[in-house]
Order: C-alpha cells, then sequence, then structure tokens
C-alpha cells in the first residue's frame, strides 16, 4: 500500500483563460490569446479560440458538486487579471461577484481553492504598452495581486503568483509558441527577469497585508539529465538547468539569483536591465511553498558546433537529446518518465532547504479518446491510471526519503481548452461534449481517483 501525508491535496488544476469561457463578456477585456486568435486564427485549431472553453463562468456550481462527487479534496485555478481589472485600475463587480460565488461554491463541497494571478493571459491593455518587457508591467501585477488578495484573501488561504513563468518567456520570445511570437534572447531575459519582480512585489504586498495563509509560485520542472558523461554534456545539462531550472527556484526560494548564472548572461551580455532596490526585494520576499508541473524530462547534450561571439539562442548552450529507450506520450510528443518525479522530490529536499511543495500539475493529454468509450459511454482511460500510478509511486518515494510534499494536482478535471491546440488532447477526468452544452461524463480514471483521494493512498 503507498500511503501519503495526513491532509494530504488531492486534486486538479486549470486555468481561467482554459476553463471560464465568456472571453469577451462580463466585462472582460481582451488578453493576448483573445487578439491572437482575432489576428491570426490559422495558428488556432479550427473553431477553437478563447472565447467559449469550457464554460465554467455558468456552471461552477455543477462542476464544484462533480469535484465532490470524485472526491477531490482542492482544486488550482486562476483569476482573470483582464476580468478583475478591465483597464488595470477600476475593479470589475461583476468579477467579484462571480469569484466570490465561485470560492464560496468550492468551500461548500469541502474543496480547498488554490488561487493563482496569472497564467499566461497578459491584458491586452498591457501588452500594448510592452508586456512583460516594460517595467510598467511590475506594479501593475503587484497592485492586481494586492487587489485579489484584499478582496478574496478571507475565502483564500493558498495563493501563487504565476504558473510557469518561463513559458511565457519562452515561447513569446525565443520560439514562437505564445504572442508576441519573437525571438529575441536578450528580451526573453528581460521578460524573465520582470516576471520575477512582479512576483516578488505581490509576495510584498501580501505579506504587508498580514492575512492569515500562505504564498507561493508554481514553477514547470524538467529534470535536466545529460546525453554522457563528457565534459561538453556535463557543462550543457549545467547551463540548461541554470537557465531552465535555477534561473526562477533560486531566487524565490532562496532570495537570490545562481552566481554561475549571472555570470553566463554577462559573458553573453544578456544580463537584464535592474533597478536600485532589487535584490534586496527578492531577498526579503521568499515564498511559503512552491508548485511544480512535472510532464517530462530534459535530456540535453552539447551543442554540435562551438560558439562563436555572444549567444543568440538557449541552443547555443545546449541542445536536445533523445535517449533511445525513452518511452512516449506519442499524442502530445513528450516523454513519459516518472522516474524524474523522485529526482524532483530530492532536489527541493537537498537543495532548497526542504521547503514545503506539492505536485501542481502532473497529467497524460491523449486524442481521440472516444475510441476507448465503453458501450455504457464511459472512456476506459487506464492509461491515465497508469500515468498517475507510476508517478505516484515515485512520488511516495520521494516522501519516504524525506521530501516535504503535500500534495497532488493533475492537469486536468474537466477536459479544458488547450491554447494553439483546442480541444485536441484530452486530460479531463470528466470529457466534456463541445456537441452537446458542454456536457460533462466521468472517465474511468475519475471513479479511480475517488479511491485514491478516500484512500489517502493505493495499492
Amino acid at each position: 500500500m503507498y500511503k501519503f501525508p495526513e491532509n494530504f491535496l488531492w486534486g486538479a488544476a486549470t486555468s481561467a483563460p482554459q476553463s471560464e469561457g465568456h472571453g469577451s463578456k462580463n466585462g472582460k477585456t481582451p488578453t493576448t490569446w483573445d487578439k491572437w486568435y482575432e489576428l491570426s486564427p490559422d495558428k488556432f485549431t479550427p473553431n477553437q479560440g478563447p472565447e467559449t472553453t469550457s464554460n465554467m463562468y455558468n456552471m461552477y456550481k455543477e462542476d464544484a458538486k462533480l469535484m465532490s462527487d470524485i472526491s477531490m479534496n482542492s482544486f488550482r485555478t486562476s483569476i482573470s487579471w483582464a476580468r478583475l481589472l478591465p483597464d488595470g485600475k477600476t475593479v470589475n463587480e461583476e468579477a467579484v461577484t462571480f469569484y466570490r460565488e465561485y470560492f464560496a461554491e468550492l468551500l461548500k463541497n469541502n474543496v480547498k481553492p488554490v488561487i493563482n494571478l496569472f497564467h499566461f493571459d497578459m491584458p491586452w491593455w498591457l501588452m500594448e504598452k510592452g508586456g512583460w518587457e516594460a517595467r510598467e508591467s511590475v506594479d501593475a501585477f503587484a497592485f492586481y495581486a494586492k487587489t485579489a488578495f484584499e478582496l478574496f484573501g478571507d475565502q483564500v488561504d493558498t495563493w501563487a503568483t504565476f504558473n510557469e513563468p518561463i513559458v511565457h518567456v519562452e515561447c513569446g520570445y525565443l520560439y514562437g509558441y505564445h504572442y508576441p511570437a519573437i525571438h529575441d534572447f536578450k528580451k526573453a531575459i528581460q521578460v524573465g527577469y520582470n516576471t520575477i519582480m512582479a512576483h516578488t512585489k505581490a509576495v510584498a504586498a501580501y505579506k504587508e497585508l498580514k492575512q492569515e495563509g500562505k504564498i507561493g509560485i508554481i514553477l514547470n520542472v524538467s529534470p535536466c539529465y545529460s546525453r554522457g558523461e563528457t565534459e561538453g554534456d556535463a557543462l550543457a545539462a549545467k547551463q540548461a538547468d541554470l537557465l531552465n531550472t535555477k534561473s526562477f527556484l533560486d531566487p524565490v526560494v532562496l532570495g537570490e539569483f545562481p552566481v554561475e548564472l549571472k555570470e553566463l548572461l554577462a559573458a553573453n551580455d544578456l544580463l537584464p536591465e535592474t533597478v536600485a532596490g532589487d535584490k534586496e526585494l527578492i531577498a526579503e520576499n521568499k515564498v511559503d511553498f512552491i508548485g511544480l508541473n512535472y510532464y517530462q524530462p530534459r535530456r540535453v547534450q552539447e551543442p554540435k558546433e562551438k560558439l562563436v561571439g555572444n549567444a543568440t539562442d538557449p541552443s547555443d548552450f545546449y541542445i536536445p537529446y533523445i535517449w533511445p529507450e525513452r518511452k512516449m506520450n506519442e499524442y502530445r510528443g513528450w516523454e513519459i518518465y516518472p522516474e524524474a518525479l523522485y529526482d524532483v522530490a530530492i532536489m527541493m529536499k537537498e537543495d532548497y532547504g526542504n521547503i514545503p511543495w506539492f505536485v501542481s500539475e502532473n497529467g497524460m493529454g491523449v486524442a481521440q479518446e472516444e475510441r476507448f468509450m465503453d458501450e455504457s459511454g464511459q472512456i476506459q482511460d487506464d492509461y491515465r491510471i497508469e500515468f498517475m500510478m507510476d508517478h505516484l509511486k515515485e512520488l511516495h518515494k520521494g516522501i519516504e526519503a524525506g521530501s516535504n510534499c503535500f500534495g497532488y494536482h493533475t492537469w486536468t478535471f474537466i477536459d479544458c481548452w488547450s491554447w494553439l491546440n483546442g480541444y485536441t488532447n484530452r486530460y479531463g477526468f470528466y470529457r466534456m461534449d463541445l456537441d452537446n452544452n458542454f456536457e460533462r461524463t466521468l472517465k474511468k480514471s475519475g471513479i479511480w481517483f475517488k479511491e485514491l483521494s478516500e484512500n489517502n493512498g493505493f495499492n
């Protein structure tokens, strides 16, 4: 029997833009996603934009009950900045009513709300001023965060500032998957730095309010494994780890950036612009906990060509390596490697002071799940159950070794909208029928998860 610690959080995660719908209604102004879909619909799955998504705006009462039905004791979602503060300054009272009723419904169903403030959804009014490239975004986010804490702090005692902040750095400024889809390593570093300062000032605002709760951040962590033991491969893995993991984990948990990261950036003329007092703010406003999203490992090798001049792309430091023995989720193109979750657990214990942390996302997206529907209409997603079991075994091993993990959240509760991929891959415990008024139908994995939560473990 794999038993987990008392009061362990068993739940799921989503975000406001991927679940609420009503993208242009109820007082909300556009985000980068709304505008990008309007400007370049060809980049998205046809007819699956951010306007509709999963309609939780209307169905949150039913959904809170469905969470309770499978014994979820916690749920992480986000607040839409553009819904709460449509112009960045003025509170949208309809949004306040919606979120307060939403959170109250979760609490009524014994589902703890874990609330995140930013999940890739930059308000368009701020994007027009430069988005995270502009220092103005730091104080704008801090004001939004303080507003949310004041409005909902009596209902929410577990907050996260950002979800996977390195994604809007990489996808927006290096790899072209998110707006503004440009390639500029220097700007990417500045965006990352301003994001960390926005996080830091939000943490400071929370602490000033002296509310009874905790604040953290949610980071995606892909443990870095090198191709071999050559000096070049080892350096590639070290630099990949500095850029992708330590760049966020160190300042938010330890209160300072790694010296080696600063040296690497300085050597390539990539250091960001800073403001006097930033260093002290980071040191004084460390997080109470960390959420870690884990889906796949990062396997790297040294670049094939030696760097000449300054780096212009992360591939100047490391390139991907395909492990011959890898097992794949062919639908998402991601390697399945549960063993890395144990390595994550040990990393948090040994390198980050054994700070409280939880698995804030872990899941498996599969396309055309209707193929696995039985005669009763239920999706027999044994592959998802196997995926969770394999990862939970490794997580349990890490907890047994002393890692301070307090929860496990899957992605996701109900099939949700996935940015450029729409509803191609499904992740939920409940199937959502887009053609039948968003009808939710329980999958086999939801029944398994109910037993998991009620038993606080599994055989």
